[in-house]
């Protein structure tokens, strides 16, 4: 299976974040919500409409477990990574991220992400930190410098060598 645009970026912000400090599995979520962001508003947002920017805990999908939704009411923010913010919750502790009126769990990053590049994930991970450690933590700061930087200039030469990961 072939590694697209979509998983490059989703492991260079996750890697961004990392690398700024949020624990792996956050680190994860937000990869996978910049990614559904920015292929988002590469479409025009969902189905032709803006995403609504009053999202709220009971709008949530019924699939979140009962127990969740007092967790997710009270610990429902925007959370900030340099001058780019999401919405965010706690669960057992950890922040994951929200888009669309879902939250992106780590378990989410690995069957959308992870899972594209056959077991060989690490190698491409371990790549991507080493790519976001190289730059200055001014340009991970910015949405648009990390963007016009790190991500754009590399896309399609990642998104071909990490696809022959997945032919080993």
């Amino acid at each position: 299976m072939a590694v697209g645009r979509f998983q490059v970026m989703a492991t260079l912000q996750a890697a961004r974040a990392y690398v700024l400090g949020l624990p792996i599995e956050s680190a994860k979520s937000w990869g996978l919500n910049r990614a559904i962001f920015y292929a988002a508003a590469k479409k025009g947002f969902f189905k032709g409409k803006i995403i609504d920017r009053k999202i709220t805990p009971s709008r949530f999908k019924k699939e979140i477990e009962k127990e969740f939704k007092k967790e997710i009411a009270e610990t429902f923010e925007i959370m900030h990574l340099g001058d780019e913010m999401a919405y965010s919750v706690k669960l057992k502790g950890r922040v994951y991220f929200i888009i669309g009126n879902e939250i992106q769990k780590e378990t989410d990053f690995e069957k959308q992400i992870e899972s594209r590049f056959e077991g060989n994930f690490k190698k491409a991970w371990q790549e991507a930190v080493k790519i976001c450690k190289s730059y200055d933590k001014g340009v991970l700061l910015s949405q648009k410098y990390f963007y016009e930087t790190v991500y754009k200039p590399r896309r399609d030469e990642l998104a071909k060598k990490w696809s022959q990961l997945t032919t080993k």
